[in-house]
């Protein structure tokens, strides 16, 4: 069993009064902020003059430098910004302000795991992944909670590197909750293959699949939408809470009947072996080559993809049924002004 790591094992102090960077200000990044501040840190934001970000940043009453000026401040810099713009963003701004005993931290270790990104001797290089959107982080901190992370330390210069992350973590609440050690390779290569394999390429595909079977079955769409979409959520919060145990002793037999004879024919040798295809490619970074790739290119491919999924049946019809459900505090992207749906 893995060890975790709370409260106990991390000493806030490292911490207080250090000069932390927050590289970004969105999801993750005001999240980081204002937590590490609320925990005694001197945070600053960096971002560039035309960020959108910058008017909330300064709202939440931090000083904002731009990324250049707020490295070479910084006695650690976080980095939180999308991955594929990383490696640019090290050449132009982070590495000019780079000096032995600096710290150099990311929530993701993809630009570090495929070499993209290189700290010079004598610079930490760690990691602390926060496993929740910042949103989340942010609002279990502030009621006394805390989500649940991972830390690796990639480069220990300075000897306290491991020491420093656990602070980190304990800053932001993750202590409050557990934080499990790790490394770049591990985090970075698990998270892209859940990503795609389970939590974000399987789960969508296996919803669009049901919901087509059923439509093209000659059922309504509306239907098919509430019983391959919709109640997706009420068995995944009971998985969450209690594991596939709790989920199935929830549901009726007849539904649990089904898990165990329904499963093993969609998840079937084939899917395990395009599972095992995929993890390969994680490894050897064939995956990593094509993203960057295309974005290198101009996302051509990635852009058709999002406005191909967004006008699909199955986001037609979810549009209309979440309008009548108000309390699901819908959001809408397509919307004139999504904030207000």
């Amino acid at each position: 069993m893995a060890k975790l790591h709370y409260e106990s094992d991390a000493d806030l102090s490292l911490i207080r009064g250090e000069r932390i960077a927050i590289l970004g200000y969105g999801s993750q990044g005001h999240a980081h902020a204002q937590n590490l501040r609320d925990s005694g840190a001197d945070v600053r934001v960096g971002l560039p003059e035309g960020s959108r970000s910058r008017a909330r940043a300064e709202a939440d009453g931090f000083q904002v430098m731009a990324p250049a000026e707020a490295c070479a401040w910084a006695r650690a810099i976080m980095v939180l910004t999308p991955d594929t713009g990383q490696a640019k963003l090290y050449d132009e701004a982070i590495a000019p302000g780079l000096a032995p005993g600096k710290t150099l931290m990311f929530a993701h270790g993809f630009n570090v795991r495929y070499g993209l990104i290189k700290a010079p001797e004598g610079v930490d290089v760690s990691m602390v992944a926060p496993k929740g959107p910042g949103h989340r982080v942010r609002e279990v901190f502030a009621a006394g909670g805390g989500v649940p992370a991972l830390f690796a330390v990639h480069q220990d210069a300075s000897g306290r590197a491991r020491a420093f992350a656990l602070a980190y973590a304990k800053g932001l609440g993750a202590t409050r909750a557990g934080v499990l050690e790790t490394t770049f390779t591990e985090e970075t290569e698990t998270d892209l293959f859940g990503e795609k394999a389970v939590l974000c390429g399987g789960v969508s595909a296996l919803v669009q699949a049901g919901f087509q079977t059923l439509v093209e079955a000659g059922y309504q769409p509306e239907i098919a939408y509430f019983e391959c979409f919709h109640e997706l959520k009420l068995i995944v919060d009971l998985m969450y809470r209690g594991g596939l145990t709790y989920m199935r002793h929830s549901i009726s037999d007849t539904a649990e009947y089904g898990d165990y004879t329904g499963g093993p024919q969609v998840i079937n040798a084939a899917s395990r072996e395009a599972m095992k295809r995929i993890l390969r490619e994680i490894q050897d970074g064939t995956y990593a080559a094509a993203w960057i790739q295309e974005n290198r290119e101009g996302r051509t491919w990635f852009e058709a993809q999002r406005a191909e999924g967004r006008a699909s049946a199955i986001e037609q019809v979810g549009r209309e049924l979440r309008r009548a459900m108000p309390f699901l505090e819908p959001v809408d992207l397509l919307a004139p002004d999504p904030a207000k749906v």
